[in-house]
């Protein structure tokens, strides 16, 4: 029978008979068995009742005990003889399943386990303890057995005399009370005389503030530039507050909060002004405290944190915040400090992750080219942060640091991961109930169901403890760090814990205008920094200001006002300020009239090449101020917020890079030691565009001039040898790419295909950089006349000034070869 043929009835194998499954004990078995289990106890009990009357009289009778003494012992041992049935029996009839069992058998199996377990343990301690009493009048009867003999019953009664006459010895009583209390506080004495200073320095660090005891002047409407997380955090407090009426409708609070963004952001302003505007304490903790020096002592900081937060929720009302910083410190995922390795996820190169130099990521090692876009300022405010680590005043700091430098493996504090552990069930048991209440009930239940004489209920009334109710305490958490997602462990970050992330974005244009409104309406100043059209132009010079640097502006510029006993601020003080901020007081340091005048060419040709080609951003500064190690500086700014980028605004960066040399090759004629950076970073651009993003350079159009194809094609292979080897000789290799492993520019740069691409490209970008400035030489000359004249230029003056030159784009024609520069 082939695969397409199908059996008929007749031909088809008879199938097996479905096996039945056998049910499991339940019902009724597991009730035949509890039924038949509470028959037996109330027989044990029986028993015990029935014998208690032959074992008083012989106590009281036989033994001559007193009257007293007897009754207590006969009770004693009814209850011991009763648990030592329900221990015995318990080792050969299992304990019945009575799952679904709602009723009077499943209550009663939870009295006869809880009183098993009461009293196996007991037992286990009465032989335990008979054992070692024993083993040791066994010992004493053979070393008697040496030096004269003594009788068995003698060896066994020797510890107890010793014991009653140590007793009777009020000089041994004394000393042994002495010990039992000395030993215990010499022992913390000990631990805190080591572990005291830095325990201390640790709890120091966390802060705690009731309603009512600081009011940090910070608003939620202070909080600028961050208009998504202001609004989802007031939707969450909202809940925080009065989310009542949400859970009953079935919904659940948030416990937990995830700020994540770069440093300078403004979490932790946001995070105070939560603190202000919610009338609950505040507990506030670094996440570098956890970095402590012993393993344990970070356990302990949580524990303490954790109580103090809830003893705070007690007092107020039943809330706290615990609010985190940098919990980063203490958050990061475990296999990745085992590994020694972050996780972060794969993301797609930037210029900014190859070119950043200087204290405003220049993308040229001479810090004259400065292109913002949001990888710039994520770059730019990372290298702002702060070095993560414990505060610790100087004494103890040294300390820590010795002990550090000598303990021994296993005694570190193992990066805060113990902190990591205790601070995940705190999360976790911040609604359960007390420990001690817990406890409580447990022991007061169980001692009443192992004594057999305290019933369940009378009637209605019961006789146990009620379980013991969850706390009513609600602590939220606000944890806030720089680093990428992934890099946290996914325990601290997921539903139930940290589980609502709230990103926040380095301020862009927009944002630092509304930071701006904030700050100037605190301030006087000219009533012409109202108009909108400044107050844009203010966003867009102040590149990469935080909203402190911005506050730090404000405050500055009137400073300046009122040193010169003007009582608001203008345009120029503010102008003042953001230089001073950015690049310190101004040294007065002058060029000479001929190297002043290059370096005006040299910005100007970079600010003309950069107002034509790239169209999707505006110049924000141009200036030949000394800076670092540049003698001036090209800024430009993104007109709208990108995610990425076509390979003509690549490509324009290019020609922006190269623009200075052009510049000077047109006007000098030569080019000077200045443009090393330049060319630095053009090569590395091309490689980027080369070997990441797949933009390959591409053949220019040479119309219908050839008569065939192949005379075009060899025109078109004879013009790209003819850019690539001007571009090779503009190529740097000294700081780019070194050919090393692990290097993706060297890597690019060491393949010939590759390397012949990047010099194409180059040489394709300095040639229409050097025909755009040879086709508006007089333009480039009015530019470098303003800058010497003014020095530096911000804003409108820059974009007006390249807006009033009519610069074109000449019409070359690449073949001919009158029009090409000689490099």
């Amino acid at each position: 029978m082939t695969l397409l043929e199908q059996p008929t009835r007749g031909d088809q194998p008879e199938q097996p008979e479905p096996r039945q499954l056998k049910a499991p004990m339940f019902a009724d078995d597991a009730r035949q068995l509890a039924e038949q289990w509470r028959v037996l106890t109330r027989l044990a009990t029986g028993v015990a009742i029935l014998t208690a009357p032959f074992f008083f009289l012989l106590l009281y009778q036989v033994g001559g005990w007193t009257l007293a003494a007897a009754i207590f012992v006969t009770l004693l041992a009814v209850v011991m003889f009763r648990g030592l049935v329900e221990v015995l029996t318990r080792k050969f009839i299992p304990y019945p399943s009575l799952f679904g069992d709602e009723g009077r058998l499943r209550e009663e199996d939870l009295i006869s386990r809880r009183r098993a377990w009461f009293w196996r343990r007991v037992f286990k301690f009465i032989i335990t303890i008979a054992v070692l009493y024993s083993a040791f009048a066994l010992l004493i009867w053979v070393v008697k057995a040496f030096g004269g003999g003594i009788s068995i019953g003698d060896a066994f009664a020797a510890p107890v005399n010793w014991m009653q006459d140590q007793a009777n010895d009020p000089n041994s009583r004394y000393q042994f009370i002495y010990l039992a209390i000395s030993l215990p506080i010499l022992f913390f004495v000990n631990f805190f005389i080591f572990m005291g200073p830095l325990l201390y320095a640790g709890i120091r660090q966390i802060s705690a503030f009731e309603p009512g005891d600081a009011d940090w002047g910070v608003r939620l409407d202070d909080v600028r530039g961050q208009a998504e997380p202001k609004e989802e955090i007031r939707r969450i407090v909202n809940l925080w507050q009065s989310g009542d009426d949400f859970e009953r409708a079935g919904g659940k609070r948030e416990r937990g909060v995830l700020f994540l963004g770069p440093p300078g952001t403004g979490k932790t302003m946001l995070a105070k002004a939560i603190a202000t505007g919610f009338n609950c304490p505040f507990v506030s903790i670094p996440g570098s405290a956890f970095a402590q020096t012993f393993i344990g002592i970070d356990v302990v900081l949580v524990m303490y944190m954790a109580w103090r937060a809830r003893r705070l929720a007690t007092k107020w009302g039943g809330q706290c915040i615990v609010f985190i910083d940098e919990i980063d410190a203490v958050g990061m995922r475990r296999q990745a400090l085992a590994d020694g390795l972050g996780m972060s996820p794969a993301v797609v190169p930037t210029i900014h992750d190859y070119c950043f130099y200087g204290p405003y990521g220049a993308i040229n090692p001479t810090g004259d080219l400065i292109l913002e876009d949001e990888a710039w300022r994520n770059r730019l405010f990372a290298a702002r942060a702060p070095e993560r680590r414990a505060v610790y005043p100087a004494p103890i700091q040294r300390f820590s640091d010795k002990v550090r430098g000598y303990a021994m493996p296993g005694m570190m504090g193992g990066g805060g991961q113990g902190g990591l552990q205790q601070l995940l069930v705190v999360m976790d048991g911040v609604t359960t109930p007390k420990a001690s209440r817990r406890f409580f009930t447990n022991r007061m239940n169980t001692w009443m169901d192992a004594s057999y004489i305290v019933p369940q209920r009378i009637g209605a009334l019961r006789l146990r403890l009620p379980p013991a109710p969850a706390r009513t305490e609600q602590i939220y958490f606000i944890g806030a760090c720089n680093v990428p997602l992934e890099v946290l462990d996914p325990a601290l970050t997921r539903p139930g814990r940290m589980g609502r992330h709230v990103r926040f974005r380095t301020p862009n244009k927009d944002d630092r205008q509304d930071i701006f409104d904030l700050y100037l309406g605190k301030v006087m100043h000219d009533p012409e920094l109202d108009r909108p059209e400044k107050r844009e132009e203010l966003a867009r010079i102040t590149m990469g200001h935080s909203p402190a640097m911005i506050e730090q502006v404000c405050s500055m510029a009137l400073t300046v006002a009122h040193h010169e006993g003007r009582e608001r601020f203008d345009w120029q003080d503010l102008v003042d300020a953001i230089t001073t901020v950015e690049a310190g007081i101004d040294t007065g340091f002058k060029y000479i009239p001929e190297e002043g005048r290059a370096i005006a060419i040299h910005e100007a040709g970079h600010a003309v090449t950069g107002h034509v080609f790239q169209k999707g951003r505006i110049s924000t500064r141009l200036t030949i101020r000394p800076r670092g190690s540049s003698g001036g500086h090209h800024a430009m700014g993104e007109k709208d917020e990108r995610f990425a980028h076509w390979r003509h605004e690549m490509f324009a960066n290019l020609i922006w890079s190269l623009g200075a040399m052009a510049a000077e090759k047109v006007f000098y004629g030569e080019n000077s030691t200045g443009v090393g950076g330049d060319l630095s970073s053009a090569t590395a651009v091309a490689g980027l565009m080369v070997g990441s993003w797949g933009m390959a350079p591409e053949v220019p159009d040479l119309g219908d001039r050839f008569e065939s194809e192949a005379e075009r094609e060899k025109a078109e292979r004879r013009l790209m040898r003819k850019f690539e080897k001007v571009g090779t000789q503009l190529m740097a290799r000294a700081s780019v790419g070194a050919a090393s492993t692990g290097d993706p520019l060297g890597a690019v740069l060491g393949d010939p295909t590759k390397r012949a691409m990047i010099a194409q490209l180059l040489g394709q970008s300095f040639c229409a950089a050097y025909w755009l400035i040879e086709g508006n030489r007089e333009g480039v000359e009015r530019v470098a006349d303003v800058l010497i004249e003014k020095r530096e230029l911000f804003g409108d003056e820059v974009v007006n000034l390249l807006d009033s030159l009519n610069l074109r784009i000449p019409e070359v024609d690449p073949l001919d070869e009158s029009r090409w520069p000689k490099v």
